[in-house]
């Protein structure tokens, strides 16, 4: 009797383990969704700082304003990264130049309290407060646990999802390709299961990448990069699938409080979707694009990026720019 119960849970057992295994292989392929948007100013010019319409006095303390519109997107995905476009500091003076942008210290709140998770700090603007007013935003980045790139320095950073993410900044006021190409390698090798490239480049106001934005972009992508990401123009460029990459060569301005009354209102927020294998292998999947407005108000801007209405004029104009068919 024994021994056909023994045989019996025998049978059982090699019935049900092909299942269990078959469900543990599904389950081993993961699957992240990563958000990308542009230049984010969380302050604004030393005129601009106390002015009734500009962005530290919209905001106040209400830290979830700039971005309440497109929170659900920030809030639900994986990892969302900003470009930080300008120090958060209350110390030192600015430099002297056209625009010197800064945003409060207590600015941070609005990266914790909205789920920003990654910042580039890689731009000609993070030092618009000198070196004391740059120390002081890591400072409080470090306190925050926010991962960030800087300009010509590898940043290698678990996200809160597992996902290994290598780093690389750069800005247009030296950009080094075989610096660049090292330092992915060097990323890669340190166990960087996915590479990013944040890159600040390009001219302003042109809706066209450049030669050399091309050149750089194909560089960083044969030499291992899975995402560039691109800033500074201030408008949108084109995307270009490339490789096994995607390069956006420029995402235009998000929450941008360098300008109450800019030409062009139009961005996007990229949500790419990551995979990782069952082997541990890891490759880009699907995209979402959300075209958006930098303002929730019409006529000026109110630094609180909202998406466009699907399919309208607007909409549409906006993928244009994206896929290079906007004149």
């Amino acid at each position: 009797m024994r021994r056909l119960r023994k045989i019996a849970i025998l049978l059982l057992l090699a019935l049900l383990l092909p299942l269990g295994a078959a469900g543990a292989e599904q389950q081993e392929e993961q699957h992240f969704v990563l958000t990308f948007v542009g230049d984010c100013t969380l302050g604004g010019t030393p005129d601009l700082f106390s002015a009734k319409l500009g962005l530290v006095e919209i905001v106040g303390e209400d830290y979830g304003y700039p971005f309440r519109n497109v929170q659900q997107y920030f809030s639900e995905d994986d990892a969302t990264f900003i470009n930080l476009e300008g120090p958060l500091t209350d110390q030192g003076f600015p430099a002297k130049k056209r625009f010197a942008f800064r945003g409060p210290s207590r600015f941070i709140n609005i990266l914790t309290q909205c789920s920003v998770d990654v910042v580039s700090v890689a731009n000609n603007h993070t030092r618009d407060y000198g070196q004391v007013g740059y120390e002081s935003t890591l400072s409080l980045l470090q306190e925050a646990q926010i991962p960030y790139a800087e300009h010509e320095k590898t940043s290698l950073f678990p996200l809160p999802c597992g996902l290994k993410v290598g780093m690389y900044g750069m800005s247009y006021n030296r950009m080094d390709q075989k610096q660049m190409v090292d330092a992915i390698a060097s990323l890669r090798k340190q166990g960087a299961e996915l590479v990013i490239v944040a890159a600040h480049w390009g001219s302003e106001g042109s809706y066209r990448c450049n030669d050399e934005q091309r050149s750089l972009a194909h560089a960083a992508v044969d030499a291992g990069a899975d995402i560039v990401w691109g800033s500074h123009p201030h408008v949108l460029q084109g995307m270009e699938d490339y490789g096994d990459g995607i390069i956006f060569y420029s995402l235009g301005n998000f929450s941008f409080g360098g300008n109450g009354a800019p030409d062009d209102y139009d961005s996007v927020l990229v949500q790419q979707e990551v995979i990782r294998s069952a082997d541990g292998t890891v490759r880009l999947g699907q995209r979402t694009l959300v075209p958006v407005c930098i303002s929730s108000e019409p006529g000026y801007n109110n630094f609180q990026p909202i998406p466009y209405e699907k399919d309208s004029e607007e909409y549409l104009r906006v993928l244009s720019k994206l896929n290079g068919t906007f004149r």
